[in-house]
């Protein structure tokens, strides 16, 4: 037993420094991409400022102060040093709002790539794996899917299953699915013939084996890049469902909630707007070109020499 156990430190050690170089590799491509990494540290705010949302902010999202109705940001006439960013027209303090929607939108990421991302992999690996007449209906339904407008159909859904952000959340969740059916087909298509895959299936593996232990890990890259992109566009998603009405419904401090809620202050009120829009653009931006570097750093073809 210890010859056994002195024969697999070797390869134990052999294969963290192999983990360790291939991080260092990522980092190295990745970081070559600066806008990336200013979107990975905007990103990772947001992740600490939603985690410590109830230490963060100032106040309560939901407390109304009935003597505060659209103050101003304090560095305007007639801000006040309690609410920094104003108050909205029920006396609301729009930076706690903001803070506690931070909760809201990642969320709804990780909810919603998570259901479109498992969804995706297991019909796109059946798809690719079993081809036929199987690959085919599935197919045709996918491209059903996309003939559609991805907000008109998450739409549709939601009127059908009820205004709530969870009906939203599953709705934008079926509207990008068939991005990862078709990544995950075309990748298993394309690993389905490579000696490992046949060395694999000679040795006895059954189709399960090989469509999880022997191709899905070597198409994990497409899938990466597609997950960060897709994380990006639910959170846009569920604010234009917010916005509309169908989505996270009031008083949540969703942010596209809080768009629809200010809209007709927008004249003479313009910080109830500017904020919780700017939060939006300001997180898909960042998690758009984390994505960008996540490709440089995944696909092979863009690493440079």
């Amino acid at each position: 037993m210890a010859d056994t156990l002195i024969d697999k430190a070797p390869e134990a050690a052999s294969t963290a420094q192999l983990r360790r170089q291939m991080l260092k590799e990522f980092w190295f491509y990745f970081s070559e991409n600066r806008g990336a990494v200013i979107g990975l540290f905007v990103f990772l705010a947001l992740v600490v400022v939603a985690v410590l949302a109830p230490v963060i902010a100032p106040h309560s999202p939901f407390e109304q102060y009935r003597d505060a109705v659209l103050v101003p940001p304090v560095w305007t006439d007639g801000g006040r040093a309690s609410f920094l960013l104003g108050t909205d027209a029920v006396g609301r303090d729009i930076l706690s709002r903001l803070i506690y929607g931070a909760q809201y939108s990642l969320f709804i990421g990780v909810f919603v790539t998570t259901l479109s991302l498992t969804g995706g992999i297991l019909v796109g690996l059946i798809a690719g794996y079993y081809r036929g007449w199987v690959d085919t209906v599935i197919m045709r339904l996918m491209d059903i899917i996309l003939a559609f407008p991805s907000l008109l159909l998450a739409l549709v859904l939601v009127a059908i299953l009820g205004p709530s952000l969870t009906n939203g959340m599953i709705a934008i969740a079926l509207t990008l699915q068939p991005h990862f059916v078709r990544l995950t087909r075309a990748a298993v298509m394309s690993e389905k013939t490579r000696d490992y895959v046949t060395a694999a299936r000679l040795a006895g593996a059954g189709p399960l084996r090989l469509m999880f232990r022997t191709i899905l890990p070597n198409c994990t890259a497409p899938l990466i890049v597609q997950a960060t992109l897709s994380f990006s566009n639910a959170i846009l998603d569920a604010a234009a469902l917010g916005f509309l009405g169908m989505g996270a419904q009031p008083p949540a401090p969703e942010w596209g909630t809080m768009l629809a809620e200010a809209r007709e202050f927008i004249l003479r009120a313009w910080w109830v707007v500017t904020f919780p829009g700017l939060a939006i653009l300001i997180t898909v931006l960042a998690i758009n070109l984390m994505g960008d570097g996540l490709r440089d750093a995944l696909d092979p073809k863009l690493k440079r020499s």
